[in-house]
């Protein structure tokens, strides 16, 4: 076994700021998990396990076999991280990969270069830092991913996080959903401006006041993208935060026990949801929700309390003249404004802002970190932030708790290092998948693509001209990059052992605009597919009404135009 920088892993003694601290408990936990699967590795290599049975095993512990080599993906439990985290992955990017890792749209980091004899020493490594790989794959309750500004927002009801962490706990190794018909994915947010897509995830959770002013959770079931892409459907809009596990247990119950287990593309819920109709499913559900004994799952106070102080939570100070600082570098340096104008959030605090680290550099994999930015980052999140990294569910980072005053010199920090580039939200913020250049279920190469649109319109003029715009890039049909519900969408098919790209045009993630995007045409070569980008937009340029975004124009013109811009010349 490699030796490892040292970590202390008393958790009163380094208190990660935002997220849940482990103690000897938990330690001891991950210990044995690992040990388990180092022995089921073994076998595996000395021929006593054949592939087809160490694949559940390596599925549940984050191990996928891609086409070159191991991948791994490692779970980060509702999208935050420590700088001592983020300073793990970056060791992990060096010595065990090839210097860097790929942020994914679930919150979650893979590296695509591991050896499967060296997996133990990287979990053993990753444990020691508080981060670990279960779930992250396999038909079970996956990574629990949350809105990159849970605790950060004005508008916040309640604070997401402690949520996801219970059911992070709940759901790992539950004994009833460790063989679903197929994987299952939650996101929780603490607002009722959804800011993760809840109504295509299989159960999505909002947060909204009922009329006696008390938080109450809206859960959306039944969404999902991949080869059948499904808009959820609102099962209950009031649910007490104190039932949240057992209404979400009676749930998973019903899909367990009538979930298609004998047709792959008919196993997931959004599947069931469909069939039944959501009014029986609900019917179901509740009827399994009256036969559970609610105290035995009751989040009570004692139990929110319990979790929530043994979260880090920095201490905000006020700033005397911080936000007046902050304006005075954006009057005097016109690049800082653009920066803070496309890559900040407001901050509940009136003195410290949220800022998003885009890792959507021109020529570059969109998604992929190196080793050197994340060890930078992790610096200057110590300096700036608390020492407190968020991932979001579009690829990119946030730094949550930037004083205003100080902004200004961490962004000529991040310019050193490439992270600040200031196109969050803008045509150049393209989601990617890994594709054909990693993936074995991929059909077609996402990465090139996604590069060569991004360097048409790589001028920043250009893209505040374009405006706000969502773009994803797919090598398959399993929607990793959520191609089915950008503003533009790009998948890659297989056609006689050729790859070609079809084009959706009008999805949208959000509640109440959300939609699924309906296919412009004929699949096209990968030139044709990016010149076609660089048409659709040019068009949209032209028939916009003022302040109108491209989602907007196209909702106004519908997708015949569209289609005619691109086909008539092709």
């Amino acid at each position: 076994m490699k030796q490892f920088p040292s970590h202390d892993t008393d958790s009163n003694t380094i208190k990660v700021i935002g997220r849940y601290n482990y103690d000897e408990i938990d330690f001891d936990f991950l210990k044995e998990r690992i040990n388990q699967f180092r022995s089921q590795i073994e076998r595996r290599l000395n021929g006593e396990l054949s592939e087809d049975e160490f694949k559940p095993l390596r599925l549940m512990n984050g191990v996928y076999l891609q086409l070159h080599s191991y991948m791994l993906r490692v779970a980060i439990p509702y999208g935050i991280l420590s700088s001592r985290m983020l300073r793990g992955l970056a060791y992990i990017a060096r010595y065990y990969d090839r210097g860097y890792g790929h942020f994914t749209t679930r919150q979650n980091i893979q590296f695509h270069w591991t050896k499967l004899e060296e997996v133990p020493d990287i979990l053993t490594y990753l444990a020691s830092v508080e981060i670990h790989t279960i779930q992250t794959s396999g038909n079970c309750i996956r990574n629990i991913t949350s809105d990159e500004f849970a605790g950060v927002a004005q508008d916040e009801i309640l604070d997401p996080r402690i949520y996801a962490e219970i059911m992070r706990q709940w759901s790992t190794l539950h004994p009833e959903f460790s063989f679903l018909p197929r994987k299952f994915k939650i996101a929780i947010s603490g607002s009722s401006n959804d800011r993760i897509a809840a109504c295509f995830y299989d159960i999505g959770i909002l947060t909204r006041r009922n009329e006696q002013n008390k938080p109450v959770f809206e859960i959306w079931v039944g969404g999902g993208l991949g080869r059948i892409p499904v808009k959820g459907k609102i099962i209950r809009d009031d649910l007490p935060p104190e039932h949240l596990l057992a209404y979400l247990e009676a749930i998973i119950r019903v899909y367990n026990l009538h979930g298609s287990r004998n047709n792959l593309y008919k196993s997931r819920i959004k599947i069931l949801v469909e069939n039944l109709g959501i009014d029986a499913y609900r019917k179901q559900v509740d009827k399994e929700f009256d036969t559970m004994d609610l105290e035995q799952y009751r989040l009570s106070d004692d139990i929110i309390n319990s979790i929530h102080k043994r979260f880090g939570h920095p201490n905000l100070a006020d700033i005397p003249n911080a936000s007046e600082t902050m304006k005075k570098h954006q009057q005097n340096n016109p690049e800082f404004d653009r920066w803070v104008k496309h890559n900040s959030h407001p901050h509940f605090h009136k003195d410290y802002i949220a800022t998003v680290i885009s890792l959507k550099n021109i020529g570059e994999t969109p998604g992929d970190m190196t080793a050197d930015q994340m060890n930078a980052l992790a610096n200057l999140a110590e300096e700036y932030s608390f020492g407190e990294i968020r991932v979001t569910h579009l690829q990119n980072l946030v730094l949550g708790h930037v004083r205003k005053d100080q902004l200004f010199f961490l962004w000529q920090a991040l310019q050193k290092y490439r992270l600040a580039m200031p196109n969050q939200g803008l045509i150049t913020d393209i989601v990617c998948c890994p594709g054909l250049d990693y993936c074995s279920l991929a059909n077609a190469r996402s990465i090139s693509v996604a590069k060569e649109i991004m360097s048409l319109f790589q001028d920043i003029r250009l893209q505040e001209k374009i405006g706000p715009i969502h773009i994803g890039v797919d090598g398959c049909i399993n929607s990793c990059a959520h191609h089915h519900i950008m503003n533009i969408g790009v998948l890659g098919v297989n056609k006689k052992g050729e790859e070609f790209y079809q084009i959706k045009l009008g999805g949208s993630s959000y509640k109440g605009r959300a939609a699924i995007g309906a296919i412009l045409g004929a699949a096209l070569t990968a030139e044709e597919a990016v010149d076609a980008v660089r048409r659709l937009i040019d068009f949209y340029l032209e028939q916009r009404h003022e302040n109108e975004y491209f989602i907007d124009t196209y909702n106004r013109l519908g997708i015949s135009p569209f289609k005619e811009i691109v086909y008539a010349t092709a």
